[in-house]
């Protein structure tokens, strides 16, 4: 492993930060290997019940976007 990390190091910074993301994509490609505590799957069914309760609507992004950027 140290010699990997000092080969790593040997590189510019656009070369690790794809690096990191080609790392980061395969990851994600496996994620049914990470397992998912319960109480996480809890809070998220949670959350999901209480979106459901909601009667008022949701703000789509561009409008959240809009209003934060008048605010400024």
């Amino acid at each position: 492993m140290t010699t990997a990390l000092e080969e790593l190091e040997k590189l510019s910074v656009p070369e690790k930060v794809q690096i990191v993301e080609d790392l980061w994509d395969s990851i994600a490609r496996s994620n049914a290997e990470i397992p998912m505590p319960q109480w996480q799957k809890d809070e998220l069914d949670r959350r999901k019940q209480d979106a459901l309760k909601k009667s008022e609507p949701y703000v789509t992004w561009e409008d959240a976007k809009r209003d934060i950027l008048k605010s400024r």
